[in-house]
């Protein structure tokens, strides 16, 4: 195969990665980026285009959800569902929402008469489709992490490209700052690339660090327990915990279950109820507390069907990240953390991937063209691709890059509580905002390091025998191990200081 020769006007690493990753990715980020944009006025889009079924005529008497589960047990006796949407209590006109996962249906009821307003197929509304299209692109089962990737990908590029931005001389600073508009195209589009990429570059870090989060959640979530001192196993114990079978006994009735939930969290009103799925299955509460974040402060409560036992309450069986992680992860990546204002920023950092990718298309072909003509008149040679470079592992490499990554690591740290904090600045919570994006940060610096450590088990196993090593390898472990050494310990500082921001 002809060797690819795209990248060879970027003499420096993360030139070359920041322009081979934009080729091979740039489309799906930026569409992924686009779909985002949608989602942050998922509830309005929704509403708007399904006038009618989320909102009624305001009454005077609203029906408790206890009352109007009898009267849908009573009038609709084949009404089959998994999963209400409570409506809040400050959006009078709200309707109830009843999910039938097999079925996937969606059925609105009148809080007023307990009336159905209306029913869809959910799976096929614009929303959903949306959401879809946003997190796994319709691919089954490989598409949720094959996004989680490409925000990986937009996170690496984002951070790459800063890195290009860096002026050589701090008297360039105010040109790459601003925007030629006397200049010719090929200028004004090259400094737009630059300017949008610096200025947005918080916000698109911090919501490519929470989309690669949630992508991975089957992983992130069990490791804020590891890193907590308590079993990762703890948590699927707690999430999947069963009612005890009891014979001749009926489950307890919704008013009975929204009386615990009220006596076990009295400040948080509860917005969703997830029905037992069997006869071992339990009552999964969703409950939303007043302050900040403004979109809530998410609890959970699971609860024995026949007994009303507490199986789990996330305020007593969370650590203090695993609440952040709760209340603040999907608020951070969708913008609605800090209400409208947030929203917006949150719209625009969508876009901006896709702005990027036209801009910086524009900058290269010309460039790759160019050199291509060269080549064909002989005007530049073709270097020919370096082999690996192979030599031995000794002491004084590694303890250099172990110096080097500790710089780096707290560059680093500095750098995502900045990201984080301007991010959450428009919506006054520049601490809050900061802590929680160094929190999330550390969860990838983990796993970062536990890949480094494999491969740093595999090249010593491998070729020591040999007495021979890659010299690449042992330089990302002794980096990574550095920078891990330095978000653990903020971690830990921020985990067990008492700080309460969550």
């Amino acid at each position: 195969m002809k060797k690819l020769n795209w990248a060879q006007h970027q003499q420096r690493w993360f030139g070359k990665w920041h322009l081979y990753l934009g080729i091979f990715a740039g489309i799906i980020v930026a569409f992924v980026g686009v779909t985002g944009s949608i989602l942050t006025f998922q509830d309005e889009i929704d509403e708007a285009l399904n006038p009618g079924l989320f909102q009624v005529p305001v009454q005077k008497q609203v029906l408790s959800f206890p009352q109007v589960v009898d009267i849908i047990h009573k009038k609709y006796p084949e009404l089959n569902y998994s999963y209400v949407v409570i409506p809040e209590k400050k959006k009078p006109g709200s309707t109830y929402e009843l999910f039938n996962t097999v079925a996937e249906e969606q059925v609105f009821i009148n809080p007023y008469n307990g009336n159905i307003v209306g029913r869809r197929n959910y799976e096929s509304s614009f929303i959903a489709i949306v959401t879809e299209l946003h997190v796994s692109l319709f691919i089954p089962v490989i598409g949720r992490y094959f996004v989680g990737i490409c925000t990986l990908i937009l996170l690496i590029l984002t951070i790459s490209g800063l890195r290009l931005w860096i002026p050589a001389k701090w008297k360039f600073l105010r040109q790459m700052l601003t925007i030629k508009f006397s200049g010719s195209f090929k200028r004004q589009n090259y400094d737009w690339h630059n300017v949008l990429g610096f200025y947005t570059a918080p916000v698109v870090i911090v919501l490519s660090l929470t989309g690669f989060l949630i992508a991975f959640s089957v992983v992130f979530i069990p490791l804020l327990f590891l890193l907590n001192g308590e079993s990762p196993k703890g948590v699927a114990s707690l999430l999947n915990a069963q009612s005890t079978l009891q014979k001749n006994t009926s489950p307890i009735d919704m008013a009975n279950v929204l009386k615990i939930a009220s006596l076990q969290m009295p400040e948080a009103e509860v917005r969703g109820v997830a029905m037992p799925a069997n006869k071992q299955g339990s009552y999964r509460l969703d409950l939303m507390k007043d302050g900040f974040p403004s979109s809530g402060r998410r609890q959970m409560l699971s609860l024995d069907q026949y007994s009303g036992k507490v199986l789990l309450n996330s305020n007593k069986d969370f650590p203090e990240v695993g609440l952040a992680y709760l209340s603040w992860l999907t608020p951070l990546h969708y913008g609605s953390f800090g209400g409208m204002p947030t929203k917006i920023i949150a719209l625009i950092g969508g876009l901006i991937p896709l702005i990027l990718c036209i801009t910086g298309f524009i900058i290269w072909w010309p460039r790759l063209k160019k050199q291509q003509r060269d080549q064909r008149i002989g005007k530049k040679k073709v270097s020919e691709k370096t082999v690996l470079n192979v030599q031995l592992l000794t002491g004084p490499y590694v303890l250099f890059h172990l110096k080097k990554g500790l710089i780096y690591g707290l560059w680093m740290l500095l750098f995502s509580a900045i990201c984080g904090g301007i991010y959450g600045l428009v919506a006054g919570a520049f601490v809050q905002a900061a802590l929680f994006s160094v929190l999330f940060c550390t969860l990838l610096i983990t796993v970062n390091f536990f890949v480094s450590l494999i491969l740093m088990f595999l090249n010593t196993i491998l070729l020591m025998p040999f007495k021979r090593s890659f010299r690449s390898v042992s330089r990302y472990f002794s980096w990574s191990f550095s920078i891990f050494l330095i978000f653990i310990f903020t971690y830990t500082l921020i985990n067990y200081s008492g700080i309460h921001v969550f």
